[in-house]
């Protein structure tokens, strides 16, 4: 707010009690005058919305998130509308989200606070609620990009787990930085964890006691974790994502969770937000929560200064800044901040760069 107000920006704020705005709701809050819109990811932002905000003069609008599969990029470049997003803030956040999706649901953590809370617990017991130890087990990753890495790492230095990554491209530094730690595992007179690339989700599944999803939701990942590939999984597995929630075939999984109750999944989205598929919830065997990877205090407030900082550049003509330190929009007193859009996610195609 106090970026904006220091643009020169006067900040209408919804104060709608609907947490899901429908398209006729944002299209009456546009009006017939605005500048820029700092939206939401629940949000769908397609031709409808740009074209109104087109109407009302609009200089862009950013999403108060770094994905944006919410927004359709190419009705807003076909407006001239430049698109912002919030990339650099989420990455450790969200990494320690699935880490510790993935370690509630090895040992079956909300189970046994279930089980407290209902007053069941009449002394220990050698088979209660046992789950699976981590230490020096093989971790899958599908999308080795920084929040994958990130993750990664909790788990290869947390627990000295071995790693199969699958990614599109290959990551010599991170796998430099594999190799290192090996090494300095082996000086330390300790086993070295090893790593390997697959060449194919088929080919990590079968391999790991824990896949956790990194991957970017397109037509290729909508429904990656079908019947099939579940299947191929190891039935004392977990499964994470705090990806993309259509990366899963949530029915599919209601079935395999149901199927397989040793099998675990821990989820932080879902395929139809905010809701769930039929029998999702009823599954001990699945750690389910709403949408929480980037809540903390450090990234969501960082999300919404990028968010801010982009529609204030954009109303006001300052550059993009290209750049891929974000920092100074962060660190610095509001006098100080660049006069820039942080991230502009169609600034090549409007020649804005």
């Amino acid at each position: 707010m106090q970026l904006l107000v220091a643009a020169d920006c006067r900040v209408e704020v919804c104060t709608s009690p609907d947490v899901i705005l429908s398209n006729a709701q944002i299209v009456s809050l546009i009006g017939h005058k605005c500048d820029g819109v700092l939206g939401q990811l629940t949000e769908n932002w397609n031709h409808e919305l740009f074209e109104a905000l087109k109407q009302a003069g609009g200089k862009g609008m950013s999403n108060y998130a770094v994905g944006y599969n919410n927004v359709h990029v190419p009705s807003a470049t076909e407006r001239g509308i430049p698109v912002g997003n919030t990339p650099g803030v989420l990455t450790e956040t969200t990494a320690e989200l699935a880490a510790a999706l993935t370690l509630a649901a090895a040992r079956r953590v909300v189970e046994a606070d279930v089980f407290m809370r209902a007053g069941k617990y009449e002394g220990w017991l050698p088979t209660l609620f046992v789950g699976h130890l981590l230490q020096r087990k093989t971790v899958g990753i599908v999308g080795a990009g920084r929040i994958g890495q990130a993750y990664a790492k909790m788990l290869v230095e947390g627990h000295k787990m071995d790693l199969v990554y699958y990614d599109p491209f290959p990551q010599p530094a991170f796998e430099k930085y594999l190799d290192g730690y090996g090494k300095f595992l082996e000086s330390q007179g300790d086993e070295p964890i090893k790593w390997r690339r697959a060449e194919s989700v088929e080919e990590l599944l079968p391999q790991c006691d824990v896949v956790s999803l990194h991957c970017l939701l397109d037509d290729n990942t909508r429904h990656l974790m079908n019947e099939a590939r579940l299947n191929m999984m190891k039935d004392t597995a977990v499964l994470v994502n705090a990806a993309r929630g259509p990366v899963i075939d949530e029915v599919a999984l209601v079935k395999h969770l149901k199927d397989n109750p040793t099998f675990m999944c821990g989820l932080d989205v879902f395929e139809d937000e905010p809701l769930m598929k039929p029998g999702l919830a009823d599954c001990p065997n699945a750690v389910i929560v709403p949408h929480i990877a980037s809540a903390s205090l450090y990234t969501r407030g960082g999300m919404a200064t990028l968010a801010a900082q982009n529609v204030a550049a954009l109303v006001n003509g300052y550059p993009v800044w290209n750049k891929q330190d974000i920092t100074p929009f962060l660190d610095m007193p509001i006098a100080e901040v660049p006069k820039a859009a942080p991230s502009i996610v169609n600034a090549k195609e409007l020649g804005i760069e």
